[in-house]
C-alpha cells in the first residue's frame, strides 16, 4: 500500500451538495480499487478560497484534499477520472504520493520496522 494525497479544486459556483456528489464518487472510485479514503481533520474541505489569477474565466475555487491509501496502479484510475471530468466543475487536481515516513505518522499506513 502507499498513500497519496489528493487536492481538487471545484468551481465556485457549485454548490455543497454537487461538491459532495463528486467526492462520494471519488471516493468509491478509489474502494473500486481496492483503496480508501482516509478520514481525518486534515481531509477536510478547505473551503472557498481566491485564486492568485483568473482560471477558465472564475476568481475562486472550492478546495477540498484527500488522503488515499491504495496500490500504486489503482491510483491511475482516479486520475483519469478526474482528468475526463467536466472541466467547468473540477477546475484542478493534483495527486502526490507522500513519503513513507510522512504515511505512518499520519497514520495513513502500518509501521513496517519492529
Amino acid at each position: 500500500m502507499r498513500a497519496y494525497e489528493l487536492m481538487i479544486i471545484f468551481d465556485g459556483d457549485l454548490n455543497e451538495e454537487a461538491i459532495s456528489s463528486y467526492l462520494s464518487n471519488i471516493a468509491s472510485a478509489v474502494e473500486n480499487e481496492d483503496g480508501k479514503v482516509v478520514s481525518s481533520k486534515d481531509t477536510e474541505p478547505w473551503g472557498r478560497r481566491k485564486f492568485s489569477y483568473r482560471i477558465n474565466h472564475k476568481w475562486e475555487g472550492f478546495y477540498v484534499v484527500l488522503e488515499i491509501a491504495t496500490q500504486a496502479a489503482n491510483i491511475d484510475s482516479t486520475d483519469r477520472l478526474l482528468r475526463l471530468a467536466d472541466r467547468s466543475e473540477i477546475v484542478r487536481h493534483k495527486i502526490i504520493r507522500l513519503p513513507d515516513e510522512e504515511a505512518v505518522e499520519r497514520g495513513l499506513l502500518e509501521s513496517t520496522t519492529a
